[in-house]
This record gives C-alpha cells, sequence and structure tokens, in this order.
C-alpha cells in the first residue's frame, strides 16, 4: 500500500482535483441557451483539456517501471499544442500593465482557481520528480498549462462577457484613509 500522502498520490490527486475545477468552468460556460461559436470552440478547448489531465494523472499514477507499450504519455506534441493555442488567444488581447484580480465572472472565475490548482499541481509533480524519474514533459505540460489557464480567463472576459478587474496598487491604504 502506498501513503494517501505519497508524491505521487499527491501529485496524480491534485490533477484530478484540477481537472474537476476545469469541468466546472466548462459546466458553466454551457449556460448560455444559446451557445455563441466562441463558448462552443472554448468548451472543446476544455474538453481536450480534460481528457490530457486524465492523460497525464494516468502517467502520474503509474510508476516508471510499469509503463507498457502504447500507453498513453504527456509529450512535446501536447506543450506545444498547449503554447500554440496560448499564442493564439494572446493575439487578442491587451497587453497588460497591471496584475488581474481573480474573478468578475464564474468561467473566469474558475479558470483562475484551475490557475492556483495547477501551479499547486506543479509543485506537487515536481516533488514526485525528485524522488523518481518521471521523465521531462510532464512538469513542463503543467506549467504551460497554468500560464494557458490564466490566459483563458482573460480571453473568457474579453469574447464571453466577463468583467476583468485589475489590481490597483495601494487601493485597500487609499480606502482606509477615508
Amino acid at each position: 500500500r502506498v501513503p494517501k500522502d505519497s508524491p505521487r498520490i499527491e501529485a496524480y490527486g491534485t490533477i484530478d482535483e484540477l481537472n474537476a475545477i476545469v469541468g466546472l468552468a466548462r459546466a458553466f460556460n454551457a449556460q448560455p441557451k444559446k451557445p455563441s461559436r466562441k463558448s462552443r470552440w472554448l468548451d472543446e478547448v476544455l474538453r481536450r483539456l480534460q481528457n490530457e489531465l486524465f492523460d497525464l494523472g494516468g502517467e502520474l499514477a503509474t510508476p516508471a517501471d510499469s509503463f507498457y507499450e502504447g500507453m498513453f504519455r504527456v509529450g512535446a506534441e501536447q506543450v506545444t499544442a498547449l503554447e500554440r493555442l496560448m499564442d493564439e488567444c494572446q493575439k487578442e488581447l491587451t497587453p497588460l500593465k497591471s496584475f488581474v484580480l481573480p474573478g468578475g465572472g464564474r468561467v473566469g472565475g474558475f479558470l483562475h482557481q484551475a490557475r492556483t490548482v495547477c501551479r499547486r499541481a506543479e509543485r506537487r509533480v515536481l516533488e514526485l520528480s525528485r524522488v523518481e524519474d518521471i521523465g521531462e514533459w510532464p512538469l513542463t505540460y503543467v506549467n504551460r498549462l497554468s500560464d494557458l489557464l490564466f490566459v483563458l480567463s482573460r480571453w473568457v472576459g474579453k469574447h464571453l462577457g466577463e468583467t476583468e478587474y485589475l489590481w490597483q496598487r495601494g487601493l485597500a491604504a487609499h480606502d482606509r484613509k477615508r
């Protein structure tokens, strides 16, 4: 038996948690009665990401000496696809001059939550990589995915009508002075 807090279980368990949050974003994206072309596009992207996360979870749950021929493993192709998608979305967005405050809408809010859980998953996958060889791609994939989730949250704001709130330095201190 493997302890529930072993690096392997922490890694694929956090990937599973991430997948559930991506599913919430997808469910709220499906809420409009008449889905737009953009919301259908987002649904397809999120569906693909959910499938890749299941693949990654399976890979992380399997010790390297138990990999079998034909087993799907995350690789350069999936990382490159994330990067292309991120570049495609960023072309449509204005450059940031401030940090973005998470929230502004349900879909974007869940994508921000997914991003933060993805960052935690990255730390868990890194912990696993320190105790056994997992190859180079799982960690790279999770890192790029967190970047993509941030870009998608901004894309949602622009194309699906959710608000993007920007951080205002010192605003809390200014409010206290009133």
